[in-house]
């Protein structure tokens, strides 16, 4: 493990990225799209400086503009753009739907949202557009959509010519522009699924340490010959760090593509591009191995994993492949690596340790004596939440602690094992109960198939438990069998199975628990 130096995360995005070309060559290739079409750090860093020249025509030093984009080229050009001329990039989740939309540019108090013309009538989101263009935010604001096609069309030969002198001191032009290092640099937001999306906002510096930590705790393994792939979207900061800016930061080329749904397309386009890395999570993992080809695959040397528990059955498909199963733990306020587990320490179960610079605490659980609920302190924690009521306002984390919400379990060796959700636990006869262990007893029992345990009111027990699996033979009687050979106590049992065609997913590729818990209201009314 390399070391890591906290101190040396004090710069912005921008300068990163200028630090990364210094080193590795500016003519390096290092990021690629669908279109296949290198970009090397020159041409990104031309780039942003002719476009950011452009946003900074509409745009004031330090205001946050939406960015409604796929994962392709003009994304990661759109972010180190804004950056370069301190503008906040408040990066939109187009699969949330209007209201949510509608919600996270009041919160974040944005005039301006880029998107793309070529994007809105690929994927369909004319009707988000019309509900987004005009809105008003707040009185007298309203947003004006910007159309990434007409800001080019704009840009003149003198432009160019401009952009390029720049691009001979692209540090002293950043320095004209830029927000401190502890400013924001991204606004990400929550999924809504609990009330309207909060505001997450990221430092400069809590992006670039992360990227920073990721790298010293992963190194051994990581070298400039490594080609990521990269099918997660950037709202989702996973996508953004562990799969756009790692490897910018550190000489590695990242594949973006625009769908972590579109299996067989991914495979196809791991295997053309030779890829060694991908991140994805669970879900995206399974259907990428079940559509590949065997050759498809081959060149994969690590899969990571996170947003979601692995299950063994996933384990099992990237085996035949030969690469192995890393699983880590993040969450979007640590912006969002936490730990990871590493080829040469790798325990299936765990999420592995605690990346450098992290600092964590346990705090009690009723019912609960061997695990704890955490909270995280470091360079990576953000800033603080963007509130919907309070707009526009950033509420730190108190002393700089995140609390996660999350349950877990340390051992002496300090591997990190999740044991859920605070809020995914139900207290059933006195007793805690784990619905994420409940998902994994199944999963032990029916690998091949997608399972989800969800807690709902009981009219006598106070709470019970109800399984939505797409597996369409799911039988009660095999799963008490199943557990009386795990002799797990029967409360574990689930009271009642929803067989679904499939489990509602989020555009980040976590399950939409929303969704889940209301197609059970809906399918099974009388509970």
């Amino acid at each position: 493990m390399a070391r890591f130096d906290p101190n040396t995360s004090r710069m912005t995005l921008f300068s990163a990225l200028l630090q990364a070309s210094a080193r590795y060559g500016a003519n390096r290739a290092v990021l690629e799209d669908v279109e296949r079409n290198p970009l090397t750090y020159r041409r990104l860093i031309q780039a942003s400086l002719v476009l950011g020249a452009k946003f900074a025509e509409f745009s004031r030093r330090g205001e946050n503009v939406g960015v409604l984009l796929p994962n392709v080229l003009a994304q990661p050009i759109t972010l180190f753009a804004l950056n370069a001329y301190g503008r906040v990039a408040a990066l939109l989740n187009f699969t949330a739907g209007a209201p949510n939309l509608r919600s996270s540019a009041r919160t974040a108090v944005l005039r301006t949202i880029i998107t793309s013309r070529k994007f809105i009538g690929t994927a369909k989101l004319e009707g988000i557009i019309e509900a987004l263009d005009g809105y008003k935010i707040a009185p007298g604001r309203q947003i004006r959509i910007v159309y990434l096609e007409d800001v080019r069309a704009s840009i003149t030969a003198a432009d160019k010519v401009k952009g390029g002198i720049r691009a001979l001191v692209p540090a002293a032009v950043h320095r004209r522009h830029a927000l401190s290092p502890d400013q924001p640099a991204v606004i990400l937001f929550t999924s809504g699924t609990e009330g309207d999306p909060k505001g997450v906002a990221l430092s400069n510096r809590n992006l670039v340490a992360n990227a920073r930590q990721i790298y010293a705790f992963t190194d051994s393994f990581l070298s400039t010959a490594d080609n990521f792939f990269n099918p997660l979207p950037n709202f989702h900061s996973f996508g953004l760090t562990a799969g756009t800016l790692l490897p910018l930061f550190f000489g590695m080329k990242s594949v973006l593509y625009p769908s972590p749904l579109h299996y067989r397309q991914v495979a196809r386009l791991i295997g053309e591009t030779k890829a060694t890395i991908l991140i994805a999570t669970d879900t995206f993992l399974q259907g990428y191995a079940r559509a590949a080809q065997p050759e498809d695959l081959a060149s994969i040397r690590f899969s990571v994993a996170g947003a979601e528990r692995v299950k063994d059955a996933t384990r099992t498909m990237w085996a035949r492949y030969g690469a192995v199963l890393l699983e880590g733990y993040g969450v979007t306020e640590c912006s969002p690596v936490v730990a990871v587990n590493l080829p040469a320490s790798n325990r299936p179960g765990t999420v592995g340790r605690f990346l450098p610079g992290i600092e964590y605490k346990l705090a009690e659980v009723p019912g609960l004596s061997d695990a704890g609920r955490l909270s995280i302190k470091g360079p990576n924690v953000m800033l603080g939440y963007m509130l919907p009521g309070a707009p526009g306002t950033i509420s730190p984390p108190p002393d700089g602690w995140h609390d996660t919400g999350d349950i877990v379990a340390i051992d002496e060796e300090g591997f990190v094992t999740i044991r859920g959700r605070a809020k995914r636990f139900a207290k059933l006869g006195g007793e805690m109960v784990s619905l994420a262990a409940v998902e994994s007893v199944i999963s032990r029992l029916w690998p091949d198939g997608n399972h989800v345990v969800v807690c709902i009111p009981d009219p006598y027990k106070g709470e019970q438990l109800v399984l939505v699996t797409d597996k369409p033979d799911a039988d009660r009687d095999a799963i008490l069998r199943h557990m009386q050979e795990e002799k797990l106590p029967p409360l574990w049992l689930p009271k009642s199975i929803l067989v679904v065609p499939s489990i509602p997913v989020l555009g980040s590729g976590k399950v939409d628990l929303a969704r889940t818990i209301e197609l059970v209201r809906q399918q099974l009314p009388l509970l």
